[in-house]
């Protein structure tokens, strides 16, 4: 089956409103015309989301926010609401990314409940899975990649499941320069679909769009989106120069 790629630059948190637009701009004046077997999301902080909004507005680029909470209101201080998110111009969401989990108690269960919040108002989400170092050493990767994905999957239906990207990023990877090789992420990414299959339908299962992230880069983009269960990359910090990120959008 044919899958649309998608390259999604997460910007962390890097950058004012005004460099947000100054880089956004150049990406949208680089990447003139995207090829139409692919989709590029770029994912500012918070509060550069409506000058980045502003500045892809007539490209083919669309908006992503790096995260969104599991309620439509309410006393929840410093978090960002999926209703917000559609309101500041974004179309895509991503959770569960391993620095949410690492750094702020992100746990399987709230990865779950903040997708189908996201997906309730039309959001596409992007859903993070991936392993630690010492969970790869001890042989782990296996149990907890599905793990991950079955919580995050929980109660959605075939037709939510068609609006989720699951990105596999190996804790181990993220911001070392140490990227799994192509035939590692090759295994993971044929496995989740595999779980993935479990969870919904053979269909769903083929057409998910499945990413990988963890040091992509320029050098490494072609190898890895050779491997066929690879079907786009979930970039950090070659998102944040605009030639980098084009070649990557390139591949």
């Amino acid at each position: 089956m044919s899958r649309t790629a998608v390259i999604a630059g997460n910007w962390k948190m890097h950058g004012t409103a005004a460099q947000a637009r100054q880089l956004a701009s150049g990406l949208a004046q680089r990447l003139g015309s995207i090829a139409k077997d692919r989709q590029v999301v770029i994912a500012p902080p918070f509060t550069s989301l409506r000058a980045a909004a502003d500045a892809i507005h007539g490209s083919a680029i669309e908006l992503g926010a790096q995260n969104v909470h599991w309620e439509a209101s309410g006393a929840f201080t410093g978090e960002i609401s999926a209703t917000m998110l559609v309101d500041a111009g974004c179309r895509w969401a991503i959770v569960g990314h391993s620095e949410r989990r690492l750094h702020f108690g992100e746990t399987d269960a709230t990865v779950g409940r903040r997708a189908r919040a996201a997906l309730a108002v039309g959001l596409r989400v992007i859903i993070c899975v991936g392993e630690t170092l010492e969970e790869r050493d001890n042989g782990l990767t296996l149990e907890v990649v599905p793990h991950q994905i079955r919580a995050a999957l929980l109660d959605l239906g075939p037709a939510a499941i068609r609006n989720v990207c699951i990105a596999y990023e190996p804790v181990w990877a993220i911001g070392t320069g140490r990227a799994a090789t192509p035939a590692q992420a090759a295994e993971i990414h044929a496995k989740i679909r595999e779980v993935v299959a479990e969870v919904a339908d053979g269909n769903e299962a083929q057409g998910l769009r499945i990413l990988y992230g963890g040091s992509v880069k320029p050098e490494n983009i072609d190898s890895l989106m050779a491997q066929p269960d690879i079907d786009g990359a979930l970039v950090g910090g070659a998102s944040l120069d605009v030639e980098s990120f084009a070649r990557i959008v390139e591949f």
